[in-house]
């Protein structure tokens, strides 16, 4: 990688004309169109897309949820989920890279008075992405950090390996976290293209596979001060918060993963599919066991929006309380811990019911149907590999311990899977 010049810190610059909520929302059936065109093709040649996080930036979508008091549209928590399955549903992997930029829109919606977020709106409106790793492989257990942050003269050096920095590839800004030389985690976030900063699209899992998830090699990375926030403590109903809808993301791009099995499924009975040997109709959109497969596709993808749906409204109102900051202690923690509990619940039965969705395509056709040309075993790999990365079987246990022991230490804790 090229070095690039040492940023000095931002200044607040005059904040572009935003499009309204309305305007953007409006252009989502041809954003939809466009991201939608050749994904099949690109994940089976494993081409990046760099071209289309390129269109997205003039796009609005990823401003949607910056506040009207910072210069933004104000899109509201249900919105930006919408747009998240949606964009799952034309291409998982562009939805899936985002994870970050929306963790990093949605912290500066709920918390619009602070400096980091009047510092950094006007870089999400001009079109910045932001992308990053926290995750290492190689350590005894997940969570744990070798990455170091060290004091070097007047600024510090950052040194280590990351992995999964899904999206990162794209992005004009990255965050790392880091162990500093008290023993304390913290974090960094600088411009994309930092002498020493190494990204590899290196992932190699079954599915997501343009999701650009692979290794961050730091070498001796020049930070600055001002460039480091601390990651640890900090207010604890707005961590909780974050990492339910962290790990609703990858539920919502298993929803949009489900209907883009329905499109597959609609589109391949109406243009290629033929009705079986022995079926007493001329063509597959008359089959009864064709019309029978659809059908039940339709009705899993139907459940599954509704589930993702439930979520949202509950992420909605915890989003707008913490954004007012004007709700006490409990009500905070009883409101957040019903986002928790649902969201869990729809982890488990949303990967459920998304593989039975991405299996039941192969049901509209005979041999044909699992033909290279079609990918739609794609479907069924982007799902299970997000189910890795969200175990539904950890879910199930932290959800039962609750009901029968009334622990909640895993929701207290507000862990990002």
């Amino acid at each position: 990688m090229s070095e690039a010049t040492i940023l000095a810190a931002p200044e607040v610059r005059p904040i572009v004309p935003a499009r309204s909520r309305e305007e953007i929302l409006a252009q989502l059936p041809e954003i939809l169109a466009h991201i939608s065109e050749g994904a099949a093709e690109r994940e089976r040649e494993r081409r990046l897309p760099h071209h289309l996080f390129a269109y997205l930036r003039s796009t609005g979508l990823t401003w949607l949820r910056i506040p009207e008091s910072l210069g933004g549209p104000g899109g509201s928590f249900l919105d930006q989920l919408e747009v998240t399955v949606a964009l799952a549903s034309a291409d998982s992997n562009v939805a899936h890279a985002l994870r970050s930029h929306f963790a990093f829109t949605e912290g500066l919606a709920i918390d619009p008075r602070s400096a980091h977020s009047i510092r950094h709106a006007p870089d999400v409106l001009s079109g910045k992405l932001f992308g990053g790793a926290h995750m290492e492989i190689g350590t005894p257990r997940p969570n744990e950090l070798r990455t170091r942050l060290s004091r070097s003269g007047d600024g510090y050096r950052l040194d280590g390996e990351k992995y999964y920095a899904t999206g990162a590839i794209f992005a004009d800004f990255h965050s790392f976290s880091a162990v500093v030389d008290d023993g304390s985690v913290t974090h960094v976030l600088i411009p994309a293209g930092r002498a020493g900063v190494e990204l590899l699209d290196d992932w190699d899992g079954v599915g997501q596979t343009l999701s650009a998830s692979g290794t961050v090699r730091l070498h001796d990375v020049e930070v600055h001060a001002h460039e480091i926030g601390q990651r640890a403590g900090g207010n604890i109903f707005r961590r909780r918060h974050g990492a339910t809808r962290a790990q609703l993301h990858l539920v919502a791009v298993m929803g949009g993963i489900a209907r883009n099995v329905l499109s597959d499924a609609i589109a391949y009975t109406r243009s290629k599919a033929r009705p079986a040997k022995h079926s007493s109709a001329s063509a597959a959109v008359g089959d009864p066991f064709v019309q029978q497969t659809v059908g039940e596709i339709a009705a899993l993808s139907q459940v599954i929006d509704a589930a993702i749906e439930d979520v949202g409204r509950h992420l909605g109102r915890s989003a707008a309380l913490l954004a007012a900051d004007e709700a006490d202690a409990a009500t905070l923690d009883e409101i957040i811990l019903k986002a928790q509990l649902a969201n869990s619940k729809a982890q488990i039965i949303v990967g459920r019911l998304a593989l039975e969705a991405a299996q039941k395509l192969f049901d509209t056709g005979g041999g044909s149907a699992t033909s290279v040309k079609q990918a739609f075993d794609r479907h069924w790999r982007n799902v299970r590999t997000l189910l890795n990365h969200n175990p539904a079987m950890l879910r199930g246990r932290v959800l039962g311990d609750y009901y029968l022991n009334g622990v909640r230490d895993d929701f207290d804790e507000g862990r990002v899977f």
